[in-house]
Formats: C-alpha cells, structure tokens, sequence
C-alpha cells in the first residue's frame, strides 16, 4: 500500500499540540531512561538528519521553517512518510530555546535499543572506550574523529554524556549514527572476553609513547580516553594493560580530550 505524507502543519506558537519534543522537554526528558523504549532524540540539519535515516533511525516529528518545505527539507519530508511535518515562519521558530535553526530543519527520532557490548565488540579490532567524558562537544569530537580514523565499536561509561544529546550530534555531523557503540557493562578486564588489550591515555611515570611499535602490533586495542579535566582514575590507569602518553613540546602537559583521541586513533589505527 502506497504511503501518503502528512499534510503539513502550520503552526502560529511553540505551544501547540505535538510541538513540545522541540520546545519544552529537556535532554533527559527526551530520552527518558526510567522508559527507555518511549526515548526520542532531536536531529537538526538536513545533512545530519539524513545520515540518521540513512543508518536506519526511526523518525517520528519533523519541524521545519516554511521555506525548506520545497526547500532542503522535501527530500527529507518525501523518506519519512506520514509523520506530522510542523511549520512556521522564521522568527517564530528562532524563539526554540537552544536550537540554532542556520538550516532550519529538526526532526525527532526514536532512541533504538541498546546495543551489546558483545555486538559492539565481537567484530572491531579498534574500540575507545570513553570514561567520564561529560562535555556535549567533546562527545561530538570525538564520535566524528572515531569514524573518519578507523574505530569500529565505542563503549562509554555511565557517567559520560549520552552520544544522542543534541548538540553532541550536531558536533558529530551524523557521527553518531555511523560507529556502533553501546554503555560500558562491567569493567575493562572484561574486554578480554574479546581478545581486547587495553590502553588508558594518561601521563604517568611507566607511561609509554604512542609511538611504540608494541601498541600498533596489537591485533585488538580498546584506547581508553578519560575526563576533560581529570583524566582517569588511578583505578582505571591501574587496571589497563598499557598506560600510553602523547609526547608534548614547549611545556604543554596534555590535550584537550576531543583532540588526543584524534591524535590516539591515528596513530593507533589498526594496519593491514
């Protein structure tokens, strides 16, 4: 049976029904983890949104200004069939508290089930495991670097921030969608069930340098990024199998998390 669109949906405030995914509900409202199957999360962009669809997201609400209805939206409008599709003017929908709507386009998705880490991991040769990372553009960073750089699988830990908040996929331009990864059930050592080596990123008197030919000979390598500020605890280094520095010049001791786990997963990368 062929599928219709919805008709479009004009709308005058930000109050009306079915509009409040995007103007009211917090992040943690969203994705509601006391019921984790009614979760939803808010794409923006036509390219993001896109590359969402692409890698099979449910979408459920989509919210555009009234030029890219026939605009850089129809196409989107066209694949997501009958769901409501909500419009209005411009200086109306810049009123959306957080939303910088440059390409004027948000779409409401459904958070899917979690993956396993057994499905994230069974397969990959080089995972990051993300550890108390709680900066939205960091997770966005390093999700984007993650998978142009060669990383099959990310794990995080629960007190990192969720890869699906807003601005993390805005960060990551679609990243997100592209790199399977799940929540961290368990502890490193449990990456051995694997065949993982585990390498925590932190500056220590028995770290090594990331470029010791030890790391990239090994045939699985979970590199293990910690705090913006912090770093990892003495607990996690402690339980690595590895303890990896980035050499540094002119006095600088470290780097921003997002820019070492570029650094880490080019260097690291697994080789043919």
């Amino acid at each position: 049976m062929e599928r219709k669109n919805m008709p479009i949906i004009e709308i005058s405030s930000l109050t009306h029904p079915g509009v409040e995914i995007f103007s009211t509900l917090t992040e943690a409202q969203l994705r509601n983890r006391l019921e984790p199957e009614k979760g939803l999360f808010i794409a923006e962009s036509p390219k993001v949104i896109k590359v969402a669809l692409n890698a099979g997201y449910e979408p459920l609400v989509l919210l555009c200004e009234q030029k890219h209805i026939t605009g850089d939206a129809a196409g989107i409008i066209e694949r997501c069939g009958d769901i409501p599709v909500y419009t209005g003017d411009r200086e109306l929908l810049a009123t959306l508290t957080g939303y910088v709507l440059t390409r004027g386009v948000l779409c409401a998705m459904r958070i899917p089930a979690p993956r396993s880490m057994e499905e994230v991991c069974r397969s990959a040769r080089r995972i990051v495991v993300i550890d108390g990372v709680v900066d939205t553009a960091n997770i966005g960073a390093i999700f984007r670097s993650a998978a142009a750089l060669g990383i099959d699988g990310v794990l995080l830990t629960c007190n990192s921030c969720s890869p699906l908040n807003r601005r993390a996929v805005s960060v990551s331009m679609g990243s997100v969608f592209l790199v399977p990864w799940t929540w961290l059930d368990g502890s490193l050592s449990d990456l051995g069930k694997w065949d993982f080596r585990t390498a925590a990123m932190a500056l220590t008197e028995n770290s090594i340098s990331i470029n010791n030919p030890v790391l990239t000979a090994e045939p699985k390598l979970a590199i293990v990024m910690g705090t913006e500020g912090e770093g990892l605890s003495h607990e996690t280094i402690a339980e690595a199998d590895y303890v990896v520095r980035i050499p540094m010049s002119h006095g600088v001791d470290s780097l921003n998390v997002a820019a070492a786990s570029a650094v880490a997963f080019w260097q690291l990368r697994a080789r043919e």
